[in-house]
């Protein structure tokens, strides 16, 4: 062939060559890419998946907690966000896909037996004085048996690392229900809180429309001047905004719960009344013997310590790959044809050897993971201080809101009183409208840290709860971690 024949075919090469390696720079037949740095790419119909239908509205709790949905106790709110919330559906895909591939790594222990059959035709011309042409037809089924001898520790190393995967996800399924009835714990009592202020906020509220209508009746009586009326005027329009504002704080508080337990924003429930009783106390444990219980209680932390054990059976696997292997493989076959000398009972048994002679990727797999020990090592000294972190402050946090919760009985008392004696003295004509409004400010200030110091007493033994990694599988803390305090409200 001359040059310029083959000029065009190698042209025809090349461009199929150049459009099998090209990427593709259409998509549905838009731009593959934005246009710009600064402009948007516009996605082609049909490209991106649309979003599930929404759910009917208006949206409903389950049907087993929905004839509670009017009072939703914390244990039913903690039980929702437990069977609902992605992250712990989440968790559990994970740690059933590490079982399963568990299961998969161990099978290797066990010999691998595969059955496969094929079909063949062939024609063959002979010579005349034997017949003419013939045909064959033949089937042949098999049955091929493999297993690894040895491997000087790759197997073994490969389902350990399975194995302590899955124990690691299983773990972390365990810290991801934590961390969610945390969460459904922390927005049930900030909702609660926002409940209280919302309350105070009222009384407020109504304590202002009173000095307002009393300013001007001393106003049009004689006894008091126009600026007595503006600054009462003054104090109501900002207790009508502490309301709206709380009112408001109150809604968001809904829907943050709702999402907290794998809910709508915008599900219908409501939570009970808070019981005055609640019993409020110090740690019965010291800092330090906490921090040691969190060392040996934190799922994650165990998780972590199961990742270094995965990393190290990693290595082994990736140091056998460097060693000779041994393996034993059968197969046993029947052919079925339509001329009998075709027919018959074949097997065979063969023991094989692999050694490894060069690979360059070889060695830096081996310290690559070795690395990921070291890697998977420092992670866990790193959580363990962040542990011993949390620990500590949750702790104090405990201690401080202990204490802001008996405080603050005290303030609201006293600010009660104070408040009283103002308004009494303004009505007597021998106290001013200033002292009146700031003893009634303190008033609403004290009431907006006693709603809220409960609560926040409550949020801080459940942080300490699973900071330590003793928080219940429905929220609930263990007894001896607290202490209630004889005369704590």
């Amino acid at each position: 062939m001359s040059t310029w024949n083959a000029l065009p075919l190698a042209l025809v090469v090349v461009a199929a060559s150049a459009c099998m390696h090209a990427p593709p720079v259409r998509i549905a037949g838009r731009p593959a890419a934005p246009s710009a740095p600064s402009e948007p790419w516009k996605a082609p119909p049909g490209v991106v998946p649309a979003e599930p239908a929404p759910p009917a509205l208006p949206p409903t709790l389950p049907a087993d907690v929905a004839a509670r949905g009017s009072a939703l106790s914390l244990a039913d709110a903690v039980d929702l966000g437990l069977r609902n919330n992605p992250q712990t559906q989440l968790s559990w895909a994970q740690a059933r896909a590490a079982a399963a591939s568990y299961g998969a790594a161990a099978s290797a222990w066990i010999p691998s037996l595969d059955a496969s059959a094929n079909a063949g035709l062939a024609s063959t011309t002979v010579g005349s004085s034997n017949g003419g042409a013939g045909r064959r037809l033949t089937i042949t089924p098999q049955l091929t048996l493999s297993y690894l001898l040895f491997d000087f520790g790759g197997r073994a190393g490969t389902v350990a690392a399975a194995r302590d995967a899955a124990i690691a996800l299983d773990l972390t399924h365990n810290a991801t229900l934590q961390n969610v009835a945390l969460q459904v714990e922390t927005s049930w009592f900030n909702l609660q809180a926002f409940r209280g202020l919302v309350e105070a906020a009222r009384l407020n509220l109504a304590e202002a429309d009173t000095n307002l209508a009393s300013a001007r009746q001393r106003n049009i009586a004689g006894v008091a001047t126009i600026a007595d009326v503006l600054q009462a005027e003054t104090l109501q329009a900002q207790a009508q905004l502490d309301l709206e504002t709380a009112e408001g704080n109150l809604q968001s508080g809904r829907g943050a719960l709702a999402v907290a337990m794998g809910l709508p924003a915008n599900t219908r429930y409501d939570i009970p009344l808070a019981a005055d009783s609640m019993s409020v106390g110090m740690a019965a444990l010291n800092v330090d013997t906490l921090i040691n219980r969190a060392l040996e209680a934190r799922p994650d932390l165990a998780a972590a310590r199961t990742l270094i054990l995965q990393s190290q059976a990693q290595v082994r696997v990736a140091r056998s790959a460097e060693l000779p292997s041994i393996t034993l493989g059968s197969t046993s076959s029947r052919p079925v044809s339509n001329q009998s000398n075709f027919t018959g009972l074949n097997y065979g048994l063969t023991l094989g050897i692999s050694i490894p002679l060069f690979n360059l990727a070889r060695p830096y797999n081996v310290q690559a993971a070795q690395a990921q020990v070291d890697a998977s090592t420092a992670r866990a000294a790193l959580l363990r201080t962040q542990v011993t972190q949390q620990v500590f402050a949750a702790y104090y946090s405990l201690q401080t809101a202990t204490q802001r919760a008996a405080t603050t009985q005290v303030l609201i008392r006293s600010a009660t009183a104070s408040e009283a004696a103002a308004r009494a003295r303004y009505r007597a004509g021998v106290g001013t409208i200033l002292d009146l409004i700031t003893a009634q400010s303190a008033l609403a200030s004290a009431r907006a840290q006693a709603a809220q110091a409960r609560w926040t007493w409550a949020t801080a033994l459940a942080q300490l709860s699973h900071d330590v990694g003793v928080l219940g599988p429905r929220g609930e803390t263990p007894v001896p971690l607290l202490a209630p305090t004889p005369g704590r409200p």
